[in-house]
């Protein structure tokens, strides 16, 4: 199985730990710790790539 890389943006609040993949912008999460945010990325990497949400919007760049 070959893993995937992706970028996420995260960020500190107070006691929890914010934060987004950069390819999916609108699909933030949390956790208690820097490590449970990255697991909770991660299954919503799964949910967003096997079609469990429902018009993802996806994010991308254009050459012009």
């Amino acid at each position: 199985m070959t893993k995937t890389v992706m970028a996420f943006t995260y960020w500190q609040d107070g006691e929890m730990w914010l934060g987004y993949l950069d390819e999916f912008p609108d699909y933030m999460t949390q956790g208690e710790s820097l490590e449970e945010l990255k697991e909770n990325l991660k299954d919503i990497y799964k949910a967003l790539t096997d079609g469990q949400i429902p018009a993802v919007r996806h994010h991308a760049e254009l050459n012009v």
